[in-house]
């Protein structure tokens, strides 16, 4: 299989706690398990959510990186032990408020948009870690990366916020690949959604990846599909395994 052209995605959790910083580093990790080299860089400045899977001291962080010129991509990143001849890096922010403003401002969020480009000539696949379309580098990176995945959750808010979230790319005139929604049970009503990941029991961000190539689970595929549509890379998990969502809807049928 060889190898792809240089892709990224912005993950973008349409709210706090949805699950899209933990889909971004599975995803990669499924990505150096097919042998690519992925990169997850983080452009959630507020809450710095990627940072719990680094056990490192981290100076300097993605924010660093978006404020200091001198600094480039490979200034910040911290690797993380994953499955395959692949290579999974992560570039998480870690920052007090004074650096996280900073990073924020107009003139950073143009340094991030070229940073993404920067990572993508040195890795095989960029994951941005994204958080709701609030903020400047929320823009930088829906307008900057190749594909775009919203992720959001079943229930009422997560109905809510991704109809807010689609106005919000409407408005700087993106488009949405994939609409991921997460923690979904056999309870849950299938909703608007390309991909559907089952609520599951993944551990502690320290655990992580709890991605299972060799011997795919329902979540594995899910995160499969994602990669997939994504980055245009097949055979992540056994032809037969036909995924959470295939199988609810034939319990449903």
């Amino acid at each position: 299989m060889s190898p792809p052209a240089p892709d990224t995605l912005a993950v973008v959790g349409t709210a706090g706690g949805v699950g899209a910083t933990r889909l971004s580093v599975e995803a990669a990790a499924l990505l150096a398990a097919a042998g690519r080299d992925a990169l997850v860089l983080d452009a959630n400045y507020a809450t710095q959510g990627l940072s719990t899977y680094v056990d490192a001291r981290l100076d300097p962080d993605a924010t660093a990186l978006a404020t200091d010129p001198e600094l480039g991509v490979d200034d910040v990143t911290y690797p993380l032990d994953a499955p395959g001849e692949g290579s999974l890096t992560l570039a998480p922010s870690h920052a007090p408020f004074g650096r996280v403003a900073a990073a924020s401002a107009a003139d950073a969020a143009e340094r991030l948009s070229d940073l993404i480009t920067e990572a993508a000539g040195a890795y095989d696949a960029v994951l941005v870690d994204t958080p709701p379309i609030a903020t400047n580098p929320a823009v930088a990176a829906v307008t900057s990366a190749d594909h775009l995945a919203l992720v959001t959750t079943p229930d009422e808010r997560g109905r809510d916020a991704l109809a807010r979230e689609r106005g919000r790319l409407a408005d700087v005139g993106v488009d949405t690949d994939a609409t991921v929604v997460a923690n979904l049970s056999d309870d849950d009503a299938l909703a608007d959604a390309d991909i559907a990941v089952a609520d599951a029991d993944l551990g502690p961000e320290s655990d992580a990846p709890a991605v299972t190539p060799g011997d795919p689970d329902d979540y594995t595929r899910a995160v499969a599909s994602l990669v997939e549509r994504a980055f245009a890379v097949d055979d992540l998990v056994p032809e037969d395994a036909s995924g959470f969502l295939a199988g609810l809807r034939r319990r449903l049928d």
